[in-house]
């Protein structure tokens, strides 16, 4: 018996304000698959919503209209699947007209992509996955149909995929590799997952992929979100929470720190019998703190504030997982989302998991792959649509999806 053809995926992300393409190649066995990383490909806003201090939707929709063409480019060249047009064929009007219909809030796309049907072949691609949320609704269209046009042109498959599954899967993608093999039977389950972003804060009981229940959610502000707020009152660019983080460690190298500038910060339902979380009572106290300051903070000052803060809503995070990991008795923890790049509660996530005094597998992603990447949705869908074997006729952004 033939092995099956090696196919390749392509990966599609705007949720938010970074888009990301990533192509993946898939060879299926047995026993599961092996898979090789032929791009992976990021264009951050950063520097754009930076000088607002936060994301704005309809200007993080337009830079993904604008880049996501170019950088599905930048991939494909990566991927050497990039081949200039031996013979230009002429579109029929019908075809063009389809095209139109699918991208008409995108005319921006639509250009692009019709000088890249001018000018290069048809891409060796199998299938493509696209993130449909949760996130902003304006962004996640512009990934949504970008794939739908591609999907139409090329006649390929589009499968939808679900952000926080993405984050979820992300740690099995291996460090500083780009070949990796997956044992769909010795996937880790049950596992209990902590999904920390700007715009989520979730602990996740996984059964399976695709079988999932949550334990808790946040109330109000994610972990990340105030992170970013609390770092705009102290006046610190954003994304906050790196920035946060640099000042914590400066005020941990001081030992004397906390003596110059004693203060208390409260550690939001830390105590509630619920797996619930809740921020933005951290958020007010920081605001509270700074008004009644009679100066603007010294930098002395700033450093205290910014380690309190992250103290406290690391403090909660780890309280909660280690109450749930006793609860439901798992021995296998999977963080992810952008605040898995905290140090700080890598750090003591696992001490408090060693002090457990039994065997804890706890797996972070890479830093790269905490933050938004289309890798991760990639084999997110890849492994959702073999567990399901589900055919998508249509779908849409759904900014509240759930897991």
């Amino acid at each position: 018996m033939k092995p099956k053809r090696a196919k390749i995926i392509l990966g599609v992300e705007t949720s938010c304000d970074d888009t990301g393409i990533a192509l993946l190649k898939v060879s299926e066995n047995k026993t599961g698959a092996n898979f090789e990383v032929l791009a992976n490909e990021i264009s951050s806003q950063i520097k754009l919503h930076r000088q607002y201090g936060g994301v704005f939707p309809a200007m993080a929709k337009r830079e993904h209209a604008k880049n996501i063409v170019p950088l599905f480019i930048v991939a494909l060249k990566k991927a050497k699947l990039l081949k200039p047009l031996k013979k230009k064929t002429v579109r029929s009007p019908i075809t063009d007209k389809k095209l139109q219909k699918i991208l008409e809030r995108e005319p921006e796309i639509l250009e692009a992509l019709r000088d890249f049907l001018d000018t290069y072949e048809k891409p060796e691609i199998d299938k493509i996955i696209v993130t449909t949320g949760p996130g902003l609704e304006p962004t996640l269209w512009v990934g949504i149909n970008f794939a739908r046009a591609l999907g139409f042109i090329f006649d390929l498959p589009i499968v939808p995929a679900n952000h926080m599954e993405g984050h979820i899967v992300s740690f099995l993608i291996p460090p500083k590799t780009l070949k990796f093999k997956i044992h769909a039977e010795k996937l880790p389950f049950p596992l209990l997952a902590l999904l920390v972003s700007g715009g989520h804060t979730e602990l996740v009981i996984a059964k399976g992929i695709g079988k999932y229940t949550l334990l808790g959610a946040t109330r109000d502000d994610a972990s990340g979100e105030a992170f970013d707020k609390i770092a705009r009152m102290l006046d610190l660019p954003y994304p906050g929470g790196p920035e946060i983080s640099k000042l914590a460690e400066k005020s941990r190298q001081d030992k004397d720190s906390l003596n110059k500038f004693p203060i208390s910060l409260p550690r939001p339902m830390i105590k509630s019998p619920d797996f619930d979380f809740s921020f933005s009572g951290l958020k007010t106290a920081v605001l509270y703190l700074l008004r009644d300051m009679q100066e603007k903070p010294t930098e002395d000052q700033k450093i205290v504030i910014a380690r309190e803060a992250e103290d406290a809503i690391v403090d909660v995070l780890v309280s909660k997982t280690i109450r749930a990991i006793q609860t439901y008795k798992v021995k296998t923890i999977v963080v992810g989302g952008g605040v898995a790049a905290n140090k700080h509660l890598r750090n003591e996530l696992a001490r408090a998991t060693k002090k457990l005094g039994q065997k804890i597998d706890l797996y972070f992603p890479t830093q790269s792959l905490s933050r938004d990447n289309a890798l991760m949705i990639a084999l997110a869908g890849y492994l959702k649509h073999q567990h399901t074997k589900k055919i998508f006729r249509a779908f849409k952004a759904e900014g509240d999806l759930k897991l």
